[in-house]
């Protein structure tokens, strides 16, 4: 097996017997959450109820991970100010992690915007979808200040990829920089949050983890069919204010510091 980041690859397990019904069932619970809360979100964006969307989005997660049967525990608050939330990247089980624990708004790769399903769900719940191109830059950055103006708490990984949760990577100081333009420098904090997954009994420490070519559909049947799952921590550091640092880098080092600390290598 070939190595990623230093990561051997971990070979993905497969249902067996019951871990099948274990998770049809799972889907459907998932789903009809889904689905029930869809509609009232639509309806409370189309009015303007944006922060009352927020909080459909919110109750979402926290019943899919309820029926996913991963316990979720929180140390520290969501910060209440505008700005972002970054975190480390572990899984696509972040998404609702996250998700469950505060409203927030993702920050997210522009292809998901073409997903099925998840790309036509992604683009209701006010996700900012972005490229990562130079060309692009001027035009994010207005949208991250335009965003911020109006409120709102995004959350990105700067990391740029996601890991197997033991380590972090040197966060990407570019998605910073829209935080020291002058109409917002002063009114803007990033609060880091560590992400820590624990793996069900005798599964291997990283079982949660997505990284390299793994695919999201092994990993999805593998981790929605175990009987019997682990649980997640949410860190939420203290906040950090945007014009107390000098430049993105200082603040991107800021942050990936912070989340590290976290981190529990035990």
């Amino acid at each position: 097996m070939q190595a990623w980041q230093g990561i051997p690859e971990a070979e993905l397990e497969r249902p067996k017997g019951l871990g099948w019904l274990v998770l049809t069932f799972r889907l459907a619970l998932i789903a009809s959450t889904i689905l029930t809360m869809f509609i009232p979100l639509i309806i409370l964006r189309t009015v303007g109820k944006k922060n009352a969307g927020q909080l459909i989005v919110k109750l979402a997660c926290m019943g899919s991970l309820f029926f996913m049967g991963i316990r979720l525990i929180k140390v520290g608050k969501p910060m209440q100010y505008a700005g972002a939330v970054v975190a480390n990247h572990s899984s696509w089980l972040d998404i609702f992690v996250l998700n469950a624990a505060q409203k927030v708004y993702f920050v997210s790769k522009a292809e998901v915007r073409k997903w099925p399903f998840i790309g036509m769900i992604a683009k209701h719940v006010g996700t900012v979808f972005i490229r990562r191109l130079r060309s692009d830059a001027i035009s994010q950055k207005n949208v991250f200040v335009e965003r911020i103006s109006q409120g709102d708490k995004l959350l990105f990984f700067p990391e740029g990829t996601s890991t197997d949760g033991r380590r972090v990577l040197p966060f990407k100081s570019s998605l910073f920089a829209a935080f020291f333009e002058k109409s917002v420098l002063e009114v803007t904090w990033i609060q880091p949050v560590t992400v820590n997954y624990v793996a069900p009994k005798f599964k291997r420490r990283n079982w949660y983890g997505w990284w390299a070519e793994m695919g999201f559909f092994a990993s999805f049947i593998m981790i929605l069919s175990e009987s019997k799952q682990g649980s997640v921590e949410l860190i939420f550091h203290k906040p950090l204010s945007v014009d107390e640092f000098s430049d993105r880098k200082e603040l991107a080092l800021a942050a990936e510091a912070a989340v590290f600390a976290g981190l529990n290598l035990r």
